[in-house]
């Protein structure tokens, strides 16, 4: 039968003590597949991909094909839960919650395996979604073969929601980032003599002020960007001119043509800037595949009439969020829906303290299996 809630919450603790950081994930791989060699195999196929596993459970018609993926990769974060099951990688933690997200979509898979779904699933195990885009390295090499996928979904938890809760919403789910990474270089000197040397501190300072007036005089006031730079360095003493200096930002919007605009932006300011004070510099803008998580209509519409017509499901429209997740390639490729799983938790995600709630993993794989039987019998129709 489908793993109970007991194990699946003995799985998830499992997972949680051994976080790895993108396309390093090789004990996580390896657990993943040892769980799922648990069930049975009459309708399994798996694939694999570095540190990638992909479960196709073949259906009684294989004409159609469903995709449900899930993040497996931890965070460079040192964890401090004090948790009997914490962390044994020193300085990595599932902070995010991507161990409850596998046990989830392990819930998922063992139903199914053990009822033969009317059409194909496909259960992607990504890795790299924190930081090295790993659905759109899947996707351009080709991890998946010759399987093709009609639709596919994602979930991700939220601290913020009540216990279960699933929260979704047509077009955008989460914003599109980018990276930035800009090196002002000019030329260090006594401080007493700022003639001789060309000050890149006054320089840098000048970039992060202008940038500033990017979101407010660039962006439509009803819709939403942001440019935060969080890294500033330069100089190493307070008697020397800094000859060099080096800031690191994000930027996030809800969609890519003003992603693309705040890029461009951010870029002509540094270019002139370093003309202004006749400097070099470098930029590097960084977006990778991670688009704007933009969900599709169609699927989205059902799954949120089924989601607000059941009644085990506590459903909440929700709104945009500017958090970032790489499975906005995916859904740039692939019609699909993303949504909320609530874990009602006092931290944020990325927090050293993360601690989601495990009675929403249940609710979670409930709720999913739902929708994936009612899905497919419309399809049917």
């Amino acid at each position: 039968m489908m793993f109970s809630e007991e194990q699946l919450i003995e799985i998830r603790r499992s997972l949680h003590q051994i976080p790895e950081i993108g396309m390093e994930e090789f004990e996580t791989s390896k657990k993943l597949k040892e769980i799922i060699a648990q069930l049975p195999q009459k309708y399994l196929e798996i694939k694999t991909w570095q540190t990638a596993i992909m479960v196709k459970v073949t259906g009684k018609d294989t004409t159609k094909t469903l995709g449900y993926r899930t993040d497996i990769d931890g965070l460079p974060v040192s964890e401090a839960t004090n948790l009997p099951y914490a962390s044994k990688h020193l300085g990595k933690m599932h902070a995010c919650g991507h161990d409850l997200h596998m046990t989830i979509a392990l819930g998922i898979l063992s139903y199914f395996a053990n009822h033969q779904p009317q059409y194909n699933l496909i259960f992607i195990f990504q890795p790299a979604e924190e930081n090295e885009s790993g659905g759109k390295q899947m996707y351009e090499n080709n991890a998946l073969g010759d399987w093709k996928i009609d639709e596919i979904y994602a979930l991700h938890d939220n601290p913020q929601l009540p216990v279960g809760t699933i929260g979704c919403c047509q077009g955008t789910l989460f914003a599109g980032t980018c990276e930035i990474h800009i090196r002002f270089i000019g030329k260090s000197g006594h401080a007493a003599y700022p003639h001789l040397a060309n000050d890149m501190v006054v320089c840098g300072a000048q970039f992060v002020t202008q940038t500033q007036t990017v979101v407010s005089r660039n962006i439509d006031p009803i819709q939403a960007g942001v440019i935060t730079l969080g890294h500033f360095n330069a100089g190493t003493t307070g008697n020397v001119i800094a000859g060099e200096c080096r800031i690191d930002g994000t930027i996030r919007a809800l969609t890519q043509e003003n992603n693309l605009l705040l890029q461009k932006r951010v870029r002509e300011i540094a270019q002139g800037i370093a003309q202004s004070f006749a400097c070099e510099v470098k930029i590097d803008l960084h977006q990778g595949g991670y688009l704007p998580v933009e969900n599709n209509p169609q699927t989205t519409a059902c799954f949120i009439e089924y989601m607000q017509q059941n009644p085990d499901v506590n459903f909440v429209q929700t709104s945009p969020a500017m958090t970032g997740e790489d499975f906005g390639f995916w859904l740039s490729k692939i019609p699909g829906t993303m949504f909320w799983l609530g874990v009602d938790c006092p931290y944020a995600l990325h927090s050293e303290h993360f601690n989601p709630n495990e009675a929403a993993i249940m609710q979670g794989v409930t709720s999913i299996i739902g929708y994936f039987k009612h899905r497919q019998q419309l399809l049917k129709a």
